[in-house]
């Protein structure tokens, strides 16, 4: 295989492995959902399971930076699909709050290990120009998973454990073909030194970089969390049936799948610091419109593709727009970072969408996602201001020198 032919294979493979892990993240959380609300577990406590799986990647994410300089991609990308894949073959085992939590706990350790792996070697090696079409084309493999992952919950109907095992053998065969990548190993800077004080430092400086990029990704885990967990509850308290809720849930993926490469595109082109902020105001106003027509089975439908088509590919533009503020040496620890605040945001999301939907039945749960991700926009326009206002300092300080002279 000739050096372009081994680049494709690559670039398909990595993009295949997050389009599993997506599928099983996205049947995992509603299917799990739906099991334990019908055992009669509280939306609350149901919210509070559904943390550890991003318990597990909170955890885990700020500890990966060194080992992956050490292993490298490719023997990061195996350990993360292995620690998702082995737990789907153990839910059959026991329906057991206590005993699923852990299996989500190891699953989020897998996907923290490989999405960190797939979107630093995706980023690193995109040359500028495309590098927002490249992780448009990870954020789409990712939706492309999402939107898949709750149709597998419709296989529950030839029994609760038929889901399971079928992804489970999904992931396994990605997971064998990693085997044929080559390794690579990541430019992680070494300069900042390793002392507490050094790393605190590297961590303060790339934040202050790029916090307005790191709240659009925490809002954009607390939405993905909330329609994933709490929306299948929702809907089962509204009274729609397990075809509706199938048909509902991945709308909203869809209509990011519909824009994600686009955008992306767009983002190259014409800069992704003024899209961002457009497309989470925009977005922010759709799904607040859901939570107005919550009562209407195509109300719902429709402002939710029309949101998706806008932020359903904020994870991607925020991981090209978080590589824009950075030096190269930066990109894997802004990728950490980015993977903290998503956690984060996935935390949340479950847990205040159950809440929401107990306080506000007819669509809280919707008002909130709606209120983080305006909050995302006003950070993008204030941290673009106050870069726009330092750039003019800067520029108009060298002048007055002149003119004093």
């Amino acid at each position: 295989m000739n050096s372009a032919a081994y680049q494709r294979f690559q670039f398909l493979l990595l993009i295949g492995s997050v389009f599993i892990c997506g599928a099983a993240e996205g049947m995992l959380l509603p299917l799990v959902a739906l099991l334990l609300e019908k055992n009669g577990v509280s939306a609350l406590l149901n919210g509070l399971g559904s943390t550890s799986l991003y318990i597990g990647m909170l955890i885990s994410v700020p500890l990966l930076e060194k080992p992956m300089r050490k292993l490298g991609y490719k023997l990061f990308l195996i350990i993360g699909l292995a620690l998702i894949t082995v737990p789907l073959f153990l839910f059959p085992i026991s329906m057991n709050l206590w005993f699923w939590f852990a299996l989500r706990l190891c699953v989020g350790f897998g996907d923290s290990i490989l999405h960190l792996a797939a979107q630093t070697w995706i980023t690193i090696d995109s040359p500028m120009n495309k590098r927002g079409r490249n992780i448009a084309f990870y954020g789409l493999s990712f939706g492309l998973g999402i939107a898949a992952g709750p149709l597998l919950v419709r296989l529950i109907a030839f029994g609760t454990n038929v889901p399971f095992i079928t992804s489970g053998f999904f992931c396994l065969a990605v997971l064998l073909l990693l085997f044929l990548l080559k390794n690579e190993y990541p430019e992680l800077s070494t300069s900042g030194g390793s002392t507490l004080r050094q790393v605190f430092a590297r961590y303060k400086k790339v934040i202050a970089a790029t916090w307005s990029g790191l709240a659009v990704t925490l809002a954009f885990g607390y939405l993905e969390t909330s329609l994933n967990n709490s929306f299948p509850i929702f809907a089962v308290r509204q009274g729609y049936n397990l075809d509706q809720i199938s048909i509902l849930l991945p709308s909203f993926v869809t209509g990011a799948l519909l824009t994600q490469v686009p955008l992306g595109m767009l983002g190259d082109r014409f800069g992704r610091r003024r899209l961002l902020p457009l497309i989470c105001l925009f977005g922010a106003m759709f799904i607040a419109c859901t939570g107005l027509l919550s009562a209407y089975f195509y109300g719902i439908y429709f402002t939710l593709l029309g949101a998706g088509m806008l932020i359903g590919s904020l994870y991607s533009m925020s991981m090209g727009y978080v590589s824009d503020l950075l030096d190269r040496e930066q990109i894997p620890l802004g990728n950490i970072l980015m993977t903290v605040c998503y956690s984060a945001g996935c935390m949340v999301g479950p847990v205040a969408g159950s809440s929401l939907i107990s306080w506000i039945p007819k669509g809280g749960l919707f008002y909130g996602i709606a209120v983080f991700i305006f909050l995302a926009s006003m950070s993008c326009f204030i941290h673009q201001f106050i870069i726009a206002r330092k750039s003019s300092l800067n520029y108009s300080a060298p002048k007055q020198r002149v003119s004093n002279h």
